[in-house]
């Protein structure tokens, strides 16, 4: 069992004592190794000996997505390629990947963050575990892969697609854990209930993350595929998967708190937050040697929970994020999440758990269209006008008393939209097609 006892039930003051000692060391290692950071920290009038509580990191200017973009590819480096030893990147949407890497020690490190967190769900050396990550430059896959390693777990590293094979593959290796995203793991348990086959299916567990996943959802996929949901989180900027996660509680993802310092603040004007307030994630690395991170804003909207857990862990808890402020849209002045919107769907039996958000403009005004697809089960209601007409009243009635608004409400039968084996991409926004 990977339970890291001494480090992970440290009382309070001595977690933040630790945390000031390893962020006073990370200020001098970044001025004297990364020249994008003694040029910011030296124009902030930051140095290490001027660190003299935790609260100072709010002199420290944030460092952004568009930072790495522009140092790209080995800007923010802190030590020559020669000490690298391995390399990732994100694609993202627009323009230049996202370059970090990763010295010896910091896979090690990696791999004992998220050893931690898959034991904290009850991964162990008796687990057999899937991958259906897409292997490769993506740090999601290799994250979980050697953290389950170390933990003594079977790793089967079958990648994402082929969804017939990742089921046939569960049935004869006796596979008890999936890593996915939460949409293809719904996927893989409609597909094995079209096969005939999810009664040969023995999940017991599953680590999701890369996508975000409502209460609603997870409930769904696990009544699919009779398996314990749970979360963890990360990113490729920070580390990848194993900054934080869930324990067999499911009371908020335990960070780790001796490599990761985590802040709250206002995502419009950039001022910290008082605790137990919601608002953006601010992360910094405190131990990573390739490419330290000062205060990334990880566009995540989340709080955080002080409280000792009940499963003895000490490290803060981080809600599930609501949303990223990026993701965030902006309908006819009211901020809408695409979490609020599947919090509704998922409260219909009728509908299954896919559904796509169409942004448009008409009239000089911005428009939401929620696609919605039908269960297998209730398909039968696009025939039968009174029912379809009185579930699409229910729901657009469910989504304008929790966003506030009207919505067009569009119902298409099963299996319509598109299913996705990495992330799934829920909106389609034709505003960005639209110039004025």
């Amino acid at each position: 069992m990977f339970f890291q006892k001494d480090i992970e039930t440290m009382p309070r003051a001595e977690i933040e004592k630790l945390q000031l000692e390893r962020l006073k060391r990370l200020v001098k290692y970044c001025m004297d190794n990364v020249p994008f950071y003694n040029k910011r920290l030296t124009e902030a009038g930051v140095s290490a000996d001027k660190i003299k509580t935790l609260s100072d990191i709010q002199y420290i200017p944030y460092t952004t997505k568009a930072d790495m973009r522009d140092t790209y590819p080995f800007g923010l480096f802190a030590v020559p390629i020669k000490k690298i030893s391995r390399i990732h990147a994100s694609s993202g949407t627009t323009g230049k990947p996202t370059v970090v890497g990763y010295t010896a020690n910091d896979l090690d490190m990696w791999g004992d963050c998220v050893a931690r967190l898959v034991t904290a769900v009850g991964a162990s050396d008796e687990t057999i575990v899937q991958i259906a990550f897409g292997y490769g430059l993506f740090t999601g896959a290799l994250g979980l892969h050697y953290g389950l390693e170390k933990i003594g777990a079977a790793v089967v590293p079958t990648s994402s697609g082929n969804t017939e094979k990742q089921i046939m593959l569960m049935q004869d290796f006796g596979t008890n854990t999936l890593v996915s995203t939460p949409s293809y793991a719904q996927y893989i348990g409609e597909k094995a209930r079209e096969m005939g086959v999810i009664d040969n299916i023995h999940l017991k567990l599953g680590l999701f993350g890369s996508e975000g996943c409502t209460p609603e959802m997870r409930e769904q996929i696990e009544k699919t595929l009779n398996v314990f949901a749970t979360d963890n989180y990360g990113m490729s900027e920070l580390m990848g998967p194993g900054v934080s996660g869930e324990c067999i509680e499911r009371d908020g993802m335990h960070i780790n708190e001796d490599h990761f310092y985590a802040e709250v603040i206002n995502p419009q004007t950039g001022e910290v937050l008082p605790r137990g307030s919601e608002g953006e994630l601010v992360i910094t690395t405190l131990t990573k040697e390739g490419i330290p991170m000062l205060r990334y804003r990880t566009k995540d909207i989340t709080q955080i929970n002080y409280d000792t857990c009940k499963c003895g862990r000490t490290f803060a808890r981080m809600a599930k994020p609501r949303g990223r402020s990026d993701d965030m849209l902006k309908i006819r002045g009211v901020n809408v999440f695409p979490s609020q919107i599947e919090s509704v769907l998922m409260g219909f039996e009728q509908i299954a758990p896919h559904y796509q958000l169409v942004l448009t403009r008409e009239n000089c005004a911005d428009h939401l269209e929620v696609k919605v697809e039908l269960s297998d089960k209730c398909s039968p209601i696009l025939d039968n006008f009174p029912q379809l007409e009185q579930l699409h009243k229910d729901i657009r009635h469910g989504m304008k008393t929790v966003l506030g608004i009207d919505t067009k409400i569009t119902i298409v039968g099963h299996k319509t939209l598109q299913r996705f084996q990495g992330k799934a991409q829920r909106i389609l926004d034709l505003l960005s097609l639209i110039h004025i």
